[in-house]
Order: C-alpha cells, then structure tokens, then sequence
C-alpha cells in the first residue's frame, strides 16, 4: 500500500500583492512569470506554507493576469505563508529578489474571502497610430454599434464572441505620441480582451490601430458601473 502523504498545515496569514509588467518584461508570459515569482520567493527566503499531497507546492493563487506583450500596472497574487510576517518585509524582499521589470507595488494582509470575485474589470490604455480625430470618429463608430462579432483562437479552438457587450466605457484622448484609446472593460466569459477590441473597431470602422500598439492594464477590480470606473481590490470600503 501506498504511504500517505504528510498533511501540511494550513497558512497562518494571506497576503495579496500587485506587481507591475513593466518595459520589455511585458513578453514575459503568465508560465514564465509564475517560475520567475517561485524562484524569488525561495531566494527571498519567504517563509511559505504548502498544499497537501504527494507534490507539495507553495499556496500562491494568481488572478486576472494580462496577456502576454501587454504591459500592466495591475497584476494580482495570493501567497499564504507558515509564519505572520510584515508586508513590508515580503515587500522589500521580493522586490529585491524579482527581475527589473517585474516590481512588486503593494503588499497588504488578506482579509480574507475569494478575491478573484473583486476583479470584475480592468481599465487599459492603448497607444495607436493615426490621428486623435480619426480615433474619436472611429470610437464614436464602434460605440453607435450594437454588438460587434470577433473571432480569436482560444484553447478551444476558434471562437467567436461579441466583443461590444464588454465594453463599459471608451474614449480616444490626446497622448504625446498621438491618439490613446482609454478603455474599461468588464471581465467575462469567454473573456474580452483588448486587442478584440481593437479588432472590432477595424471590422466596424476601418479604422487601424497600427502594427504594434502598446497596451497597457492601469487598474484591476471592482467594477462601479454607474460611474464607469474600476476601484482597488486591496482597499475596499465594508
């Protein structure tokens, strides 16, 4: 018979912490930054608590992570540890420990409960070519339309969604390079991404974002729908 494995205990204490994609570490993909992020905590000496089982693993729980080449502000993860630490201390440590490019912007105390259920939208900026006025008109274009059919390849195979209904707000603004679209957009499933955004507004309006606009997540969390904005998931009013 087969021995049992050790059961391991559970965590003492949950932090949630943001880090940045940053630079040329926005390519970095969700896998390579998972192995990036578990070789920091073993070099920052983390003390971290483990799952049960034949493979224990360290408790980290990762949510809402970007797609790989955009560059965020907003990226959220879960680590339960063995020991109550200062997160002030994990902090230092894994900024420390982390590449540049990859730098951990807030560490706070888990106050428990689901926290991928905070994470109800993201606001992005996406820098285009083309000028503000042809931005705005093709905003304006893909606004006035009801649903906008796209298709992208998905594990699945390819699918095809509307990619409209996702939309909350949108805006084309002046940026020093030229026109920025800002945009909030709901989570949900099959997930809308930018990028089918920018498709939609191609397919609708013609209008063409350029052959490598740089997007960038600024927030992730809880959608205020009346107002249109995206709050913090680690600091939420009860």
């Amino acid at each position: 018979m087969r021995e049992q494995p050790e059961q391991q205990a559970p965590p003492v204490q949950r932090l949630r912490i943001r880090y940045a994609k940053r630079g040329r570490l926005r390519f970095t993909s969700h896998r390579d930054f998972s192995r990036a992020f578990e070789r920091a905590i073993f070099r920052a000496r983390v003390p971290m608590a483990y799952s049960s089982g034949f493979n224990p693993h360290p408790r980290i729980s990762y949510a809402g992570a970007a797609p790989t080449g955009s560059a965020s502000e907003a990226e959220y993860l879960e680590i339960g540890l063995a020991e109550v630490v200062d997160p002030a201390t994990i902090h230092a440590a894994l900024e420390e420990a982390l590449p540049d490019g990859l730098d951990v912007v807030e560490v706070v105390v888990s106050p428990g409960g689901p926290f991928a259920e905070l994470l109800e939208a993201s606001r992005w900026v996406i820098d285009v070519a083309g000028s503000l006025e042809a931005a705005q008109e093709a905003v304006a274009g893909f606004l006035a339309t009801d649903a906008v059919p796209v298709t992208r390849m998905t594990k699945k195979g390819l699918r095809e969604f509307d990619c409209r209904a996702a939309v909350v707000s949108l805006a084309a603004v002046e940026s020093p390079a030229g026109a920025r679209l800002d945009l909030v957009l709901r989570h949900a499933t099959p997930a809308v991404r930018p990028d089918d955004v920018l498709s939609g507004i191609a397919s609708t309006t013609g209008f063409e974002a350029g052959p490598a606009p740089l997007l960038t997540r600024l927030a992730q969390g809880p959608l205020d729908a009346e107002a249109g904005t995206v709050g913090d998931p680690l600091h939420i009013s009860t």
